[in-house]
């Protein structure tokens, strides 16, 4: 079958835990992306975070061996400043609450970029900078209190550093949000904007969002309609995954970047699709189990399986390397499509544990991941 980068004419790459982690690459990820362009895909780099003008983005990309020119960045503030400029006359004043990536994108769209709510802005642009403070808040505060239109580029409320969580724009436009009493246009990832800019900038037609996260990259794709591969090189852990409601369930699962170069049957994840490879997975009275076919395919091995009660270790798993890893992939590929089955026939929005009590029990869930060894820790504390 062909692969990925075969049947997607643009990856629209997520950043932060999928290319890079902080000053470094995601293991793999500048060959897995080289590779890709060979192959004939074309990049599209997506961030949300608005802090930065593409340049100095391609640049740090760059930097750490992942070729990258400014026309192939999409960020959040090209997205915000889209939104605005279909709304206002050319020349029109645009207060920033953010730094310099907003001031770039507005100016790119003809708009004029001020810092005080007395400069006669006839909007209101927030997105993240690290140089965000009390003043700038404030004047942004009394524009919006004013009753301008207001635009955040995103409103993740982290941001994640070599030190862990930090405060996001999220975060900081509940400190507008607070004070007015008002709600921003978003336009960044999950919201539609951003990837209507992506498509838009990158000229796909058949694009594979390519994220780290469920509720920006994943619901982003879905909201769209467009397909996604999710990488656990970031901040999802299986775990997450299996217990996604539908609007957070990603199309495929991989690993990492070289999942691009994969054939789609080996990667994709689908609400009843429970047996994968050697694993079969079934939901028994809320509770998850899985099995491992023997080795001469006669039936479960001993102890092949998960979930409560279930007892023993999985032995079928033990190795390193690729297979190791195409076990573990399959076996979280088959406890998604049981636990995603039952999700959906107990309604409540597809959701696997809620509030209620759950349709499948999240520590058989453990349990099974543990048995195909596919649990981890996030790579990040954030």
């Amino acid at each position: 079958m062909p692969h990925l980068t075969e049947l997607y004419d643009v990856a629209l790459l997520d950043l932060d835990g999928v290319v890079y982690i902080g000053p470094r690459p995601v293991p793999h990820a500048p060959e897995a992306l080289r590779q890709a362009r060979e192959a004939g895909m074309r990049l599209a780099f997506v961030t949300n975070n608005a802090s930065r003008p593409p340049d100095r983005v391609a640049a740090h990309l760059t930097e750490i061996g992942v070729e990258a020119r400014p026309e192939e960045v999409v960020t959040s503030a090209q997205a915000a400043a889209r939104l605005l400029a279909e709304q206002l006359p050319a020349g029109s004043k645009v207060l920033v609450v953010g730094g310099e990536g907003l001031e770039v994108a507005l100016r790119e769209q003809d708009l004029v970029p001020v810092s005080g709510a007395d400069d006669g802005p006839v909007a209101v642009v927030q997105g993240f900078s690290p140089k965000v403070g009390w003043p700038l808040l404030a004047e942004g505060t009394y524009a919006v209190a004013s009753g301008l239109p207001w635009v955040a580029s995103n409103t993740d409320p982290i941001v994640p550093t070599d030190r862990g969580r930090a405060p996001g724009n999220g975060t900081l436009v509940d400190a507008i949000r607070t004070a007015t009493g008002r709600d921003p246009v978003v336009a960044g990832k999950p919201e539609p904007p951003m990837h209507r800019e992506a498509i838009l900038r990158s000229g796909a037609t058949r694009p594979l969002v390519v994220g780290d996260r469920l509720d920006t990259d994943i619901e982003g794709a879905n909201a769209a309609e467009v397909d996604s591969l999710l990488v656990l090189t970031g901040v999802t852990d299986p775990i997450d995954v299996v217990l996604a409601p539908a609007r957070l369930r990603p199309t495929y699962v991989g690993h990492d970047l070289r999942s691009l170069h994969a054939s789609p049957g080996g990667l994709r994840v689908g609400a009843g699709d429970a047996t994968v490879g050697d694993w079969h997975a079934v939901v028994d009275g809320g509770t998850l189990r899985l099995t491992r076919a023997a080795a001469d395919g006669s039936g479960p091995g001993d102890g092949a399986s998960g979930g409560a009660g279930s007892g023993g270790e999985d032995d079928g798993a033990e190795g390193d390397g690729a297979e190791a890893d195409r076990l573990a992939l399959d076996g979280l590929r088959a406890v998604c499509g049981a636990v995603w089955a039952a999700a959906d026939d107990a309604g409540a929005g597809g959701a696997a544990v809620d509030a209620g009590g759950a349709a499948v029990d999240r520590a058989s869930v453990q349990a099974a991941l543990d048995a195909a060894r596919t649990t981890r820790a996030p790579a990040r504390p954030y």
